[in-house]
């Protein structure tokens, strides 16, 4: 699973949280796989992206390239896109479990 993915999953589950989000991550490898850059995708993507569930994400698979939030004028900043992209694209976990974390 990409963190793109993790981050838009939410649980479905009848009472358990408000918002069946974010669910937290185990994995047991994480592998990066290569994506050709599309800069516009990425831009595209950061205002859909729930920040602070990514950061913790990243936290919990020791991805330290995450910034606590997003640059301003990222859409021009291609260092922070492609970190990004790195992020959200590429780092891929296997296999995945993922758990509703509860308030």
């Amino acid at each position: 699973m990409k963190l793109l993915t993790h981050n838009l999953l939410s649980s479905h589950v009848r009472g358990v949280g408000t918002r069946g989000f974010p669910l937290r991550l185990q994995a047991t490898e994480v592998r990066i796989n290569p994506v050709e850059f599309n800069p516009d995708f990425v831009a595209r993507m950061i205002p859909k992206v729930e920040w602070a569930a990514l950061v913790q994400a990243a936290d919990t698979l020791n991805l330290a390239e995450v910034p606590k939030e997003p640059t301003e004028g990222y859409e021009h900043d291609e260092t922070f896109l492609r970190k990004m992209h790195h992020v959200l694209l590429e780092v891929r976990i296997l296999p995945v479990t993922c758990l509703l974390l509860l308030p």
